[in-house]
């Protein structure tokens, strides 16, 4: 057994103290508020699916899965969560961030530094295209294509060159907000997934701001929860319906979900500064 000298004591005893702490925020800056959301409806989701990339077109879930060997583009029905059409990517590759841009199903890949790009009806491949370093999440903004690489940064991409535009910090009370993973784009703001978290940042496209987060601890209720269920990721939003749809890494379930109705009138008037 190793014996501590005082001042490795006094470094052990600063360590634990401090654990805990983060700096104040900066700027005099609030931090943004945290809200919860409650369930609209449940559906059935595949708990063999390690979830990276999620969305909703025309009545069907499309889906990115990862791992290495396990990697995949789906087509699944919402109401009996069946995979209806499913395309499995080489072992090499590690499918992430998944949108949907002008009828082409566009798909990150993670360290690969490639980003495919697939017919809509048969998942037939049309192009490839070099990404500038990490794969994580994609949506779009119906001009840009919106990219996270797992920093506290997000890349608006033109659509059709996949060059970087330009590059958008991430921050709540002027604390950059790192691991930004699955991309959502709903109602002009930026809905990102937290690696590690079962947290939603609500961010704003021309500031980086994170207007309000969305705390979704304890969605998957625990009786459901294995071993191996991982964190939330996966977020798809059907605009004529104005519906939000949750699920996670290996989660039995996707979620419809609402936020509370006042604390949604407080997003709104968020949204609207």
């Amino acid at each position: 057994m190793k014996l501590l000298r005082g001042a490795e004591i006094l470094s052990v005893l600063l360590l634990t103290l401090f654990a805990g702490w983060s700096p104040p925020a900066l700027g005099g800056q609030h931090a943004a508020p945290v809200y919860q959301a409650r369930v609209v409806a449940a559906y059935p989701h595949d708990s063999q699916a390690f979830t990276q990339g999620l969305l909703y077109h025309e009545g069907y879930f499309y889906e990115s899965t990862g791992k290495h060997g396990a990697s995949s583009l789906r087509r699944v029905a919402p109401l009996t969560g069946q995979v209806l059409a499913r395309l499995s990517l080489p072992d090499a590759y590690f499918g992430e961030g998944l949108t949907l841009w002008e009828g082409r199903l566009v798909q990150l890949t993670w360290k690969n530094r490639v980003g495919l790009v697939y017919s809509l009806d048969d998942f037939s491949l049309v192009e490839t295209f070099a990404l500038a370093g990490e794969g994580w999440g994609l949506t779009h903004d119906g001009t840009s294509l919106i990219l996270s690489d797992g920093s506290a940064e997000l890349s608006f991409l033109d659509p059709r060159s996949y060059q970087v535009l330009r590059r958008l910090a991430v921050h709540d009370a002027g604390r950059p907000v790192r691991r930004l993973n699955e991309l959502e784009y709903i109602r002009g703001e930026i809905w990102a997934n937290v690696w590690l978290t079962d947290r939603i940042a609500i961010i704003s496209p021309e500031d980086g701001r994170v207007r309000a987060w969305l705390d979704l601890t304890g969605l998957l209720p625990a009786e459901l929860r294995t071993a191996r269920t991982a964190e939330l990721n996966g977020i798809a939003y059907d605009a004529k319906t104005n519906r939000i749809f949750v699920t996670g890494k290996y989660w039995p379930r996707v979620f419809e979900i609402e936020i509370d109705p006042g604390k949604k009138q407080e997003i709104d008037k968020l949204q609207k500064r």
